[in-house]
């Protein structure tokens, strides 16, 4: 089942871009802005990235963390992050179980992995749900989000 806008999110671990286990709960406090995308290194990952990553400074002085998740490898984020000077948290989801949890959808007649963005606040709740192929719009509506929360 997908989530909807008021939803709390799922807890989950993963691996962290440093090879650390990250576990949601403890960014519970803050706004996060989580967002899946279907691969390192490819086009239009790489320009929301980017994207994300030139626009870090503005998320956290709103108080929010970003955190990127894909099924690449903890490798595989290590050098796309180190490669594009990506400061935030990259996350792999390998087995996809996270994926299925937010319920994000496939793209492209369901033969690769979805692009969506979520924005949640301080408790947990999804305050927006953002699911389009347009990699840079995700993080124009994540700070519209966030300046009214």
């Amino acid at each position: 089942m997908a989530l909807q806008v008021g939803d709390k999110i799922p807890f989950f671990t993963s691996i962290d871009g440093e090879g650390k286990s990250f576990e949601i709960r403890d960014y519970i406090g803050k706004p996060l802005v989580i967002y899946f995308y279907p691969k390192d290194d490819t086009p239009g990952c790489t320009i929301q990235a980017c994207a994300f990553r030139d626009q870090y400074e503005d998320f956290k002085a709103l108080g929010a963390e970003v955190i990127g998740i894909s099924s690449d490898s903890l490798q595989s984020h290590q050098k796309f992050a180190s490669r594009y000077k990506l400061p935030f948290i990259l996350l792999s989801d390998f087995d996809k179980k996270i994926r299925t949890q937010f319920g994000v959808p496939n793209d492209f007649l369901g033969l690769l992995p979805g692009r969506a963005t979520y924005v949640i606040d301080k408790n947990g709740v999804v305050q927006l749900i953002f699911d389009n192929i347009s990699a840079k719009i995700h993080i124009q509506k994540a700070l519209e989000i966030l300046k009214r929360m």
